[in-house]
């Protein structure tokens, strides 16, 4: 059983349930072979609300799926981003099984606003940070954010529960204009250099890696791109002002 597998073994909590567990359906069974709960599209453990690697990963797949189709096709080279992205950030083995079930999902109706809703309601704000995070990335993976992408991303956002404070910060950190860098801080231009530095202070905090570190170390080496951008962003401020 591969990395992808034994996340999906470990148990798929409260995504089991709702709209996210609709749209599953039997598919988990295609990919996770020789486990029978798996074959059935039922979780090892009971569902709950502590949001699970595997429901995580779930959740992840769901809103691709619908990133993906927001443009109204799919292409083979979105699919080949998209597993150049999960074998970047979690290893050949675990694309490839994450790529088959992507094709299953693709081809499910996808309830955006209840699916968005459920996470809502069952997912702590940071691994939500993440999710829109991981979203982004996929999105800009060809080279750029397609407007329709960005849209449903920004709809995905509101309806997770996240503020759009937040949705700024994380968008400039792949849709780079003018003063991106106070964007991801969360900042105006106008902002005092002590201003600035308790911005970093709690955006660093907010980003932090720790945040996620119940859904294991794959996605918490994920979460250090993103802390890294906030990172980023100071050390572009700083030097502007030439701030010590």
């Amino acid at each position: 059983m591969g990395k992808f597998a034994k996340w999906i073994g470990g148990g798929l909590g409260w995504a089991v349930g709702g709209p996210i567990g609709g749209i599953l359906g039997f598919v988990i069974g295609s990919v996770v072979d020789g486990s029978a709960t798996a074959r059935q599209g039922m979780p090892v453990t009971a569902p709950g609300r502590q949001t699970t690697t595997g429901g995580y990963v779930m959740s992840l797949l769901v809103l691709i799926a619908a990133v993906m189709k927001a443009d109204g096709k799919v292409m083979r080279s979105e699919l080949g981003y998209v597993k150049a992205f999960m074998q970047h950030n979690f290893g050949a083995e675990a694309a490839t099984e994450a790529t088959a079930l992507l094709r299953d999902l693709l081809k499910q109706t996808i309830p955006v606003t209840d699916v968005c809703r459920q996470i809502e309601r069952n997912m702590d704000y940071s691994s939500r940070l993440q999710l829109l995070h991981f979203l982004f990335g996929i999105a800009q993976a060809d080279g750029a954010v397609d407007p329709e992408e960005q849209r449903l991303i920004a709809h995905i956002s509101a309806s997770m529960g996240i503020s759009a404070a937040d949705l700024q910060s994380i968008m400039a950190m792949f849709v780079k204009d003018t003063g991106y860098a106070y964007k991801i801080l969360e900042i105006e231009p106008t902002a005092t250099d002590e201003e600035v530095k308790k911005a970093y202070r709690s955006m660093a905090m907010k980003y932090h890696p720790d945040k996620v570190t119940y859904l294991g170390e794959d996605f918490q080496k994920a979460a250090k791109e993103k802390f890294q951008k906030v990172n980023e962003a100071y050390e572009t401020i700083k030097k502007e002002r030439q701030i010590a």
